[in-house]
């Protein structure tokens, strides 16, 4: 009878013994390399501890310089004299009641605003002018020649559509010349007319931003939804509120929710007088000064130039 088995016994033993002798010389290699590996996975941990406390100083560091993260930058800010949040009051254009109505309203409450003025409507006031910014007040630059988009009937060859950087520049320069011949002050502050912030269109439009930044401390634009965190804001883009044809109870909303959120809320604003088409109410303006002036309400009202000089200082540690 044949078959497949082993022919006798002793093939059978010698196969055992190899298996077994593989098995054992298996086992040592194995129990060889268990000290390396526990020396792989100490070496291991040593260098993710090294790298840990490199980035932990890294992060630490972060946080000492200026790269702060937002929550670590409105952590860090504080408004003087234990103010909960500051309001300036800015007005467009030099409308002529401004001078007649709302300086008077202001001088009452002994409260500073920010005028940004259009150069052709400084002659017709030109002296309450100069006594409206010898008296603290601000005079802001609103270029020489109010270009908005062409897509206002009123504009004609002021469109902002055909401007260049070059001729926007020019509108910047002489506009801040004029004003400082005219008034003797240089303005530091300056409103986008219309709040558009372009030269061009389609693939040639650019932004103005940049000239703005370079000539002013700060360029306010118009018809924005919230305050500025005066601790991330970008100065040459800060935000604006209408405050035109809105009565007290409805400032007061926008100024409890700064308050909440310890803001800089600016106003813009253009005629002054108790009615009319783009007009501030002059019982919302005197309310919102009584208002600001309760030192129970925590709101610092000052002009654009005198809070941005304290936001530098916050954020840089010099004031100019």
């Amino acid at each position: 009878m044949t078959g497949h088995y082993p022919k006798n016994s002793l093939e059978i033993q010698a196969k055992f013994l190899q298996n077994k002798r593989h098995y054992a010389v298996s086992k040592v290699h194995l129990v060889r390399r268990r000290p390396f590996m526990k020396t792989a996975a100490l070496c291991l941990n040593v260098v993710c501890c090294f790298f840990i406390v490199i980035f932990a100083g890294c992060s630490q560091s972060d946080l000492q310089g200026k790269d702060l993260p937002v929550m670590e930058k409105r952590d860090n800010f504080r408004w003087p004299d234990g103010k909960r949040a500051a309001i300036s009051l800015t007005f467009d254009d030099a409308r002529h009641s401004q001078i007649t109505n709302g300086v008077p309203i202001l001088d009452e409450y002994g409260t500073k605003a920010t005028f940004y003025v259009s150069i052709p409507n400084l002659d017709r006031g030109l002296d309450a002018w100069k006594a409206a910014a010898a008296n603290g007040h601000e005079i802001g630059n609103h270029t020489l020649t109010h270009p908005c988009s062409g897509n206002f009937p009123f504009i004609g060859d002021r469109a902002l559509e055909d401007y260049n950087l070059d001729r926007m520049r020019h509108e910047l320069t002489e506009s801040n010349a004029t004003i400082e011949r005219l008034l003797d002050v240089r303005p530091v502050s300056f409103a986008y007319p219309c709040g558009q912030k372009y030269v061009g269109r389609g693939r040639n439009l650019k932004s103005y931003v940049p000239l703005v930044a370079e000539a002013f401390w700060t360029g306010r634009g118009w018809m924005d939804e919230w305050a500025n965190d005066p601790a991330f804001c970008d100065t040459a883009q800060l935000m604006a509120m209408e405050l035109d044809g809105k009565d007290f109870e409805q400032v007061k909303q926008v100024i409890d929710r700064t308050l909440a959120n310890g803001g800089w809320l600016v106003f813009c604003g253009h005629e002054i007088a108790e009615d009319g088409r783009q007009t501030t109410r002059s019982s919302t303006l005197k309310a919102l000064c009584e208002y600001a002036q309760d030192p129970a309400n925590g709101l610092w009202l000052d002009t654009v130039e005198a809070i941005t000089r304290h936001i530098r200082k916050q954020r840089t540690g010099k004031a100019g």
